[in-house]
C-alpha cells in the first residue's frame, strides 16, 4: 500500500509539473497578443528564455521511464534508506545504486586506462617488495591481489578502438584494440592467479588461469600457472594437457620443459588410469545394452529409487538411520551389481536380496540363476532340521528359519505407472525405468557415487541426484500437498518355492529395483508375518500352473 507522505510527494511533483505548463502557455499566448507592439519584443525575448527555460524543465521532468519516479520517491521516503553521504559499509553503499557515481568522483579526470596502468604497476611493486620480505609476510601478496583485481575492474570499463578509429582517438593514454585488450586482461588475469599462488589458494588460481585464457589462449605464462595449480590440485592429466598446451606456443620454454620432466611420471600414469576407466565404462555400457535388449525381450521390468536420501548437506546430517536404511538398502554396499550373462550366452543370473524383517537380517546373493528353482537355493540357505539339529543361523535362536516353514513375497512396485508411465511417484518409491538411455544413466550414477569415476565426477552425480529429488518432491507436493501424503504400503504377490528366478522375473507385477531382485522372507509363524500382511495386501499367489 503507498504511504501518505508517498503519495502527498507524487501529487505535489505532478501540480508543479502541471503549473508549470500552464505558466509556459500564458507567455506564450501573450508573446503572440503583443507581437506587433516594439516596447514587447524586449519583453518577447526575456519570455522566450523563460519559456524555454520552462520547457527544458518540463522535458527533464518527463525523462522518467514508466514507474521510474515512483520507485524513486519510494526509496527516498523508505525508513530504511541510508543515502549515499551515510553509508556505514560497502553493503549499504551498493544498496543506494551510486557506487560507481562515487568511485568517478574519487578518480575524476582519469581515463580507465590510465587507473588499469596505476593500479598494475602497484600490484607489480607490492609483488615485488612481498618477494624481497625476509620474513615470509603475506600482506605483501595480499595487497598486489587487490591491486590487480582494481586493475582488472577499469580494464572492463576501457572501449577499444578499432583500425578506424585511432585518428578520432583524442586521448594520450595508450589505446587497444580488442584482441590487444583481451591480451591485457590475460595478463592481468595472469598476476592475479600468481598472487593465489603465493597465498596457496590452488582452486582460484586454477580459475583465474582459466579465465585469463579465455581472454587469450597465447598467454604462455597463464598456461604454466594453470599447470601448476593443477599440479598442487593433484590433478595430474589436466596439469599435462595445460603443460602441452604451453609448449605448443613455446617450445623451448624452460619452466614449461621443467615442470614437465618433473611431472612425466605422474601424468603418464594418471592417462594410463583415464584410459583404463575409459575402457571400463565402455565395457559397462555395453553390458547395459545386453541387459537392456534381454529385458525388453522377456518382459522383464526394471526400476529405480533415489540414490541421495537428502537434497542438501544440511539436511543429510538430519536424516535418521531408519530413513537412510530404507532409503539404501538396495544399493550399497551391493550398489553396481547387474545381471550377468552365462553359459556362451544362453543364460543369465540376477543378483538377489533376501530380507529378513522378522529378525532385522538379509542376504545378498550375487548370481542367481534364472532357471534356478526358489525352494533349491533356499533349501542350501536354510536345510531342513534333523530332531535333535539346529539351524547354522547364528541368529536365528529359535530355529524358525527352515526351508519348508518359509513364506516369499516380493512387493508390487510402479503400479501406477503401468497404467500411465507419466504418473506422479512419491520421491522414495521406486520409478519405472522406461528406456535404454535413462537405464543407462541410472547405472553409471550408481558406480559414479561409488568413486569408479573419481571425486570430482562423484560430486557432480550427487548433486544432479539432489536436483533431480529435489524435483520429485516438488512434483508430488503440488499433486498431494506435501511429502506426509505417501502412498499406501505396496501390495504383495507371494512366491512359491517351487517358481524359478525367471517365473518371478517376468510377472507382470514385478518390476526388479535397482537391477537387484528383492525378496522378502518370514517364518510363517511369526507374529510379525501376519503383522507384514495386515500393513501390505497379499493380492496373489504365483505358484505353478496345475496340471
Amino acid at each position: 500500500m503507498v504511504s501518505i507522505s508517498r503519495a502527498d510527494a507524487v501529487d505535489q511533483f505532478n501540480d508543479m509539473m502541471n503549473a508549470m505548463a500552464e505558466t509556459k502557455a500564458e507567455i506564450e499566448a501573450t508573446n503572440a497578443a503583443t507581437a506587433s507592439s516594439s516596447s514587447a519584443k524586449k519583453l518577447d525575448k526575456h519570455d522566450q528564455l523563460l519559456s524555454q527555460a520552462i520547457e527544458m524543465a518540463i522535458e527533464q521532468g518527463r525523462g522518467w521511464s514508466p514507474g521510474e519516479k515512483e520507485d524513486y520517491l519510494k526509496k527516498i521516503l523508505d525508513d530504511d534508506f541510508i543515502p549515499p553521504y551515510f553509508a556505514g559499509n560497502e553493503k549499504e553503499m551498493e544498496e543506494t545504486g551510486l557506487t560507481e557515481a562515487f568511485t568517478s568522483l574519487i578518480y575524476d579526470g582519469e581515463s580507465p586506462t590510465s587507473l588499469m596502468l596505476q593500479f598494475r604497476k602497484k600490484g607489480n611493486d607490492a609483488y615485488k617488495n612481498g618477494k624481497l620480505n625476509q620474513v615470509g609476510n603475506l600482506q605483501w601478496f595480499r595487497d598486489a591481489l587487490n591491486h590487480y583485481l582494481e586493475s582488472l575492474a577499469w580494464a572492463e570499463k576501457i572501449v577499444p578502438l578499432f583500425a578506424g578509429d585511432y585518428a578520432q582517438a583524442d586521448t594520450d593514454d595508450p589505446t587497444f584494440t580488442p584482441d590487444e585488450l583481451a591480451d591485457e586482461k590475460s595478463k592481468i588475469l595472469s598476476n592475479i592467479a600468481l598472487m593465489h599462488c603465493e597465498l596457496k589458494n590452488w582452486g582460484m588460481m586454477r580459475d583465474d588461469c582459466k579465465r585469463a585464457l579465455e581472454c587469450s589462449n597465447r598467454n604462455t605464462k597463464a598456461w604454466f600457472r594453470l599447470a601448476k595449480a593443477q599440479q598442487m590440485m593433484h590433478h595430474y592429466e589436466a596439469a599435462g594437457d595445460a603443460i602441452d598446451k604451453g609448449l605448443a606456443l613455446d617450445a623451448a620454454n624452460a619452466d614449461l620443459l621443467k615442470l614437465r620432466k618433473q611431472l612425466e611420471q605422474k601424468i603418464q600414469r594418471a592417462r594410463k588410469v583415464r584410459q583404463q576407466r575409459e575402457r571400463a565404462r565402455a565395457e559397462r555400457q555395453a553390458h547395459i545394452q545386453r541387459v537392456w535388449k534381454h529385458c525388453q525381450q522377456s518382459a522383464i521390468k526394471l526400476g529405480r529409487v533415489p540414490l541421495v536420501a537428502s537434497t542438501t548437506d544440511e539436511e543429510e546430517d538430519d536424516v535418521d538411520a531408519d530413513r537412510m536404511e530404507s532409503q539404501w538398502h538396495q544399493h550399497l554396499p551391493n550398489a553396481g551389481k547387474v545381471p550377468q550373462v552365462v553359459d556362451n550366452g544362453t543364460c543369465w543370473t540376477w543378483p538377489c536380496m533376501f530380507l529378513y524383517p522378522s529378525h532385522r537380517q538379509s542376504d545378498f546373493i550375487e548370481r542367481f540363476d534364472e532357471s534356478e528353482m526358489l525352494a533349491v537355493r533356499m533349501a542350501q540357505m536354510f536345510p531342513e532340521l534333523e530332531e535333535t539339529d539346529e539351524t547354522t543361523v547364528s541368529w536365528d535362536f529359535n530355529n524358525e528359519f527352515v526351508c519348508s516353514q518359509l513364506a516369499v513375497y516380493f512387493e508390487i512396485h510402479g503400479a501406477e505407472q503401468n497404467i500411465d508411465k507419466k504418473a506422479v511417484v512419491h520421491p522414495e518409491s521406486v520409478q519405472v525405468l522406461q528406456d535404454q538411455s535413462s537405464c543407462m544413466r541410472f547405472y553409471e550414477a550408481c558406480r559414479a557415487l561409488r568413486g569408479d569415476e573419481g571425486e570430482d565426477i562423484g560430486n557432480v552425480v550427487r548433486a544432479v541426484e539432489r536436483r533431480n529429488l529435489h524435483r520429485q518432491r516438488q512434483i508430488w507436493t503440488e499433486e498431494h500437498g506435501s511429502l506426509w501424503a505417501k502412498p499406501k504400503p505396496n501390495s504383495v504377490v507371494r512366491v512359491h518355492p517351487a517358481m524359478t528366478l525367471r517365473d518371478v522375473l517376468v510377472h507382470s507385477k514385478m518390476v526388479v529395483s535397482n537391477f537387484i531382485v528383492t525378496f522378502i522372507v518370514f517364518p510363517e509363524d511369526h507374529p510379525s508375518h501376519a503383522a507384514y500382511l495386515k500393513e501390505h495386501d497379499c493380492v496373489e499367489v504365483l505358484q505353478p500352473a496345475a496340471e
